[in-house]
């Protein structure tokens, strides 16, 4: 078995395994051996397509599109990505529910940051009704019961959780830690029952604390004590008894304030682990937020560049309509295959273009139309800095410097040199910035520079 085919089977190994934990609601499992599939073999659709219905299993689609959209971008037809994606797309009104949720939830993590957690669980209440398959609203609504101390209402809510993933890390840490508080809870009673003393007084069951009661005993004992011997045990009960019973007084309050001061220090703790498990998720909450960010922009820079192609080929659309839908693509979050597509349309498109939009905007400053001029110029240098060796960056900054915006003017200036420092253009800029080639609008459109003489007769 050569190298390549090791790489194969592993893939494949990791597959089956992610196949057989998703067939048993082992979500957490599938996903890790999932990705593992596809580092061995990111182009094994089978895997990315399981990967995106495991995701979507939990309730995040926007991760599970993601997936889907890179799928079908690899094999484009006979591809059951395609069958997902549009299953997605033609129930529209459940994925803007969804979008709705993901809003409710993450206002739900500010209310939680400003310690309003009653208007979170009553949020989170309705986000799982409306969304039951949303683990992380379930995993948060749980917390906040935990953190309450409705623990019967939180472990209502896990085990829910439990049933969409039954090996989920965060739902399982915080049934344990329910399971720990209830024990304790149950052990309370048994332990006020071995304080207490209960004995008949009539008709009449009288319970009072063991300590109240042996108390009591003891004052009597030593009121007989007293009265028996008060005439010949004066001076002994001076002496010895009094300092005896304040020595046992003081003693009695030194354990109360030492049991007080542990039970403190147990609360204390108790706080402080609660508040330590609601910072990780408030953490966790955050990267999830920001990976849903980044999946959305993806989706959207696929989506966009999947336009561009159908219009590209399908030959009735301009040049500047396909340009200003494919500005919308951010390139650095598509993958090998997207990058190339979007290269090759963008060197067919883009040219042409440019070629346009730079001859109108060095019109427009002809005709003083600078803003125009702005306009057209920042559209070509956003397809291609580079255009014209320099050319488009150059009057660009004279464009802004006519239009009274001397700040980007010095920056389109100093971009040229940067870009292009052995050139004529960036000697020119580097004049501008000097001040020795007037580019305010009084000037002419020759921009031609002023010779040292005649710049210092003028000043």
């Amino acid at each position: 078995m050569n190298y390549k085919d090791k790489i194969l089977y592993q893939s494949n190994y990791w597959y089956n395994d992610g196949l057989r934990k998703a067939q048993i609601r082992d979500l957490s499992g599938a996903i890790l051996s999932l990705r593992k599939s596809l580092q061995y073999n990111r182009e094994n659709i089978a895997a990315r397509n399981l990967l995106g219905l495991v995701y979507y299993g939990r309730g995040e689609i926007a991760e599970a599109l993601v997936e889907w959209i890179i799928s079908k971008n690899l094999k484009a037809h006979d591809n059951i990505a395609n069958y997902y994606i549009e299953n997605v797309r033609s129930s529209q009104s459940e994925l803007e529910a969804y979008n709705q949720a993901v809003k409710k939830f993450n206002q739900c993590l500010t209310y939680c940051e400003q310690g309003g957690e009653d208007l979170a669980i009553i949020q989170l209440k309705k986000i799982v009704a409306s969304q039951p398959g949303f683990l992380k609203a379930q995993q948060l609504l749980a917390l906040l019961y935990l953190h309450t101390e409705q623990y019967s209402k939180a472990l209502q809510v896990l085990r829910s959780a439990r049933k969409l993933d039954t090996t989920d890390e965060m739902t399982l840490r915080y049934t344990h830690e329910i399971t720990q508080k209830k024990g304790k809870r149950s052990r309370e009673p048994k332990e006020r029952a071995a304080n207490t003393i209960t004995y008949k007084l009539g008709n009449e069951t009288i319970i009072q604390p063991a300590s109240a009661a042996m108390k009591g005993v003891v004052m009597k004992v030593t009121a007989v004590n007293l009265a028996l011997g008060i005439a010949i045990g004066a001076a002994i009960l001076w002496f010895l008894v009094l300092p005896a019973v304040i020595q046992s007084r003081t003693d009695a309050n030194t354990k109360q304030i030492q049991e007080f001061s542990q039970q403190y220090a147990a609360q204390q703790a108790q706080i402080s682990a609660q508040k330590k498990a609601l910072d990780e998720y408030r953490n966790n909450s955050e990267e999830t937020q920001a990976a849903v960010a980044t999946a959305s922009s993806t989706k959207d820079s696929y989506e966009n560049l999947m336009t561009v192609s159908d219009q590209y080929n399908d030959g009735s659309y301009s040049n500047a309509t396909m340009a200003e839908t494919l500005l919308l693509v951010n390139r650095d979050s598509l993958g090998t295959s997207g990058q190339e597509l979007y290269d090759r349309l963008a060197g067919d498109i883009f040219s042409a273009v440019c070629d346009r939009q730079y001859s109108a905007g060095v019109n427009d400053i002809d005709v003083g139309d600078y803003a125009g001029a702005v306009e057209a110029l920042t559209q070509v240098i956003k397809m291609d800095e580079s255009y014209g060796d320099g050319e488009g960056l150059y009057y660009l900054g004279v464009a802004y410097a006519r239009n009274g915006d001397i700040e980007n003017a010095n920056t389109q200036f100093k971009r040229v040199i940067e870009l292009f420092p052995d050139s004529d253009l960036a000697d020119q800029a580097q004049e501008a910035l000097d001040g020795k080639i007037q580019t305010q609008s009084d000037s002419s459109s020759s921009y031609d520079s002023y010779d040292d003489e005649s710049y210092e007769d003028e000043e």
